[in-house]
């Protein structure tokens, strides 16, 4: 492969997560528009964060680029979970319909402080944590859904995927994602991913002998 089709392979894969990524925001502000006011105060599954704080914090990921979260990172010195509060206050406005304002004027952003697959995960393991505590269901593009799974279970940037599901086979029963070898979980890509990533409410929809190994995993593993 020559360089210059090196360059738009590269481009195109860039163009088409971009993609993915803009329908994941615009689909959670649908979902959201319309919300009542006293449901924002809804507990997402990010501890300690309401509804409305963790789509402050998507916002606040769409707008900031790596100089500025790098800055921020150095001022809390190092407190991810200090960066991640200073960060979504500055996107949680002075209500629930500017916030969820906010967070439409970033959908088309971008911006982004990590890797775009990373990005990816943002949009959809924060939407889910948002969405799962509402009753607010999404059906994700079988493509979309298995490009996430696929890069979670090779990876532990940003969050622990990877380690939290070795030696476990992983099957979608919705899709064509399939991993690794062990005792089976299977289930719906979206709920493998999401327990890749920690969230033990989503064992809930899973199957198989490996599923409590996950289960515990994900309550001992950051």
């Amino acid at each position: 492969m020559t360089e210059h089709a090196s360059s738009t392979t590269r481009a195109a894969r860039k163009a088409r997560l971009w993609r993915m990524i803009h329908a994941e925001r615009a689909a959670l502000a649908a979902d959201l528009a319309g919300l009542g006011e006293e449901r924002w105060a809804t507990p997402s599954l990010c501890e300690g964060l309401s509804v409305r704080d963790v789509l402050a914090h998507l916002t606040s990921g769409a707008t900031i680029g790596w100089a500025r979260w790098m800055a921020g990172v150095l001022k809390c010195r190092f407190d991810f979970d200090k960066q991640v509060v200073m960060r979504l206050r500055e996107q949680l406005g002075a209500d629930p319909e500017e916030t969820l304002a906010r967070f439409g004027r970033a959908v088309p952003s971008t911006s982004s402080p990590v890797p775009l697959k990373a990005m990816l995960g943002e949009s959809i393991v924060h939407g889910e944590d948002i969405r799962r505590p509402l009753g607010l269901p999404r059906t994700y593009p079988v493509e979309t859904i298995t490009l996430l799974a696929e890069y979670y279970r090779g990876s532990d940037f940003v969050v622990v995927a990877k380690k939290r599901v070795l030696d476990l086979r992983l099957v979608a029963t919705d899709g064509p994602f399939e991993a690794g070898t062990g005792p089976l979980v299977s289930g719906p890509t979206v709920a493998l991913v999401m327990a890749m990533t920690g969230r033990a409410a989503f064992c809930d929809d899973l199957a198989g002998d490996g599923v409590p190994v996950l289960r515990e995993r994900c309550a001992t593993m950051g």
